[in-house]
């Protein structure tokens, strides 16, 4: 299972910058818009230090981390729903996606061609934001068209899933036509699920990345704050990073001299793994292990998922014949020092079909096909 979050925002905010060194794979840069017109695909492992920890205990041959894939996609503008900048190409890139990292241009140079002119972030996320529904609100529209022809089918399944989405989608058209992104109009759980099919650019979940100039590492500006004031209000995260300083990191050859330049520069952690980890969580993803001197790995999984649904996330094969899961928690492992001494202290379970799986835990799994 991998999280696909897509890198969005107007021309010259940074994004192909930012991308570049998320995945140290190179992706075309330039002053000025639409150098990116195929979406950069990047996969990026996630460097959860709970692997290493595993590792150094148990000592495998091989360790594999979970990933997230980053799609960087062209900078959108306004009319980019009308087709202005090959923006309706854009935006079905961004329908493809699972989240949305949205960088905003929080510096200010005078090198760097700003598409409106000026640096004004509300505008600007504004700008895209009002974009994306007016996406959303044409697929909405062309939903509710349909909705007559199907309060009249003789099948009653489609005939009740017709009447639960009409007055969905009529308040959704609305609130649409106003603005208001789909993820910001209030509906309940069972409301999001009967219209989960139009996969809505807006209904997605987003983070706010803020691309400030090193100054702006150490202390808010005034262009930081008016994003996350605008985030405070629809329940967004917000992320502040430098581009620039990112790509100097990624530069570099060895985990050594990113380790040097991080601590030279009083940095504990690079921006772009606090980023994947945020992504990672926005979409409520954990992770659980399997341990052994072959191989530790990681493994994706939706918070919620019962022990087969995580069994499943390794092969189908695993879910279909599931009969036991054997557990035991990450901490536990670390407070006793090895498998045996868990055991030894009662923590290493054995779970059935009803275990919601934690994050954490170190898992391996009986089944039978």
């Amino acid at each position: 299972m991998g999280l696909n979050c897509g890198i969005v925002g107007l021309p010259n905010v940074g994004k192909s910058t930012i991308f570049s060194a998320i995945t140290s794979a190179p992706a075309e840069a330039a002053n000025y818009p639409f150098c990116t017109i195929e979406p950069n695909v990047g996969i990026v492992a996630m460097h959860d230090p709970r692997m290493k920890a595993i590792g150094d205990i148990i000592g495998p041959e091989k360790m594999v981390y979970t990933t997230v894939e980053f799609v960087d996609i062209a900078g959108l503008v306004k009319g980019a729903s009308k087709g202005e900048g090959l923006g309706n190409q854009f935006l079905g890139h961004i329908r493809a996606v699972d989240g949305i990292v949205h960088v905003v241009r929080c510096f200010d140079d005078g090198d760097i061609i700003h598409v409106h002119g000026k640096v004004n972030p509300k505008d600007d996320i504004e700008t895209i934001n009002l974009e994306l529904a007016f996406a959303d609100l044409e697929v909405v529209e062309k939903k509710l068209a349909n909705i007559p022809k199907l309060l009249k089918s003789q099948n009653k399944d489609v005939l009740t899933s017709a009447k639960i989405q009409l007055p969905i989608l009529e308040n959704l058209k609305t609130q649409l036509e106003a603005g208001v992104a789909a993820r910001n109009v209030e509906m309940s759980d069972e409301d999001r699920e009967a219209i989960k099919d139009l996969n809505l650019i807006t209904g997605k979940k987003v983070i706010y990345l803020c691309n400030v100039d090193e100054e702006g590492l150490s202390k808010d500006n005034d262009y930081v704050t008016a994003v996350k004031a605008y985030a405070k209000a629809e329940n967004s995260e917000v992320m502040v990073l430098c581009g620039k300083l990112e790509s100097e990191i990624a530069a570099l050859e060895t985990l050594e001299e990113k380790k040097e330049f991080l601590e030279a520069a009083g940095i504990t952690e690079s921006g772009l793994d606090k980023l994947t980890r945020a992504a990672y969580n926005m979409l409520g993803l954990k992770t659980y292990f399997t341990a052994g001197v072959k191989e530790v790995r990681a493994w994706t999984f939706h918070d919620g998922y019962k022990a087969p649904q995580c069994a499943g996330v390794i092969h189908s094969d695993f879910e279909r014949g599931f009969i036991k899961a054997e557990v035991f928690h990450f901490d536990d492992l670390i407070k006793y020092g090895s498998e045996a001494k868990v055991k030894e202290a009662g923590k290493f379970r054995v779970e059935g079909k009803e275990y919601v799986v934690k994050d954490g835990d170190i898992m391996h799994f009986r089944f039978n096909v």
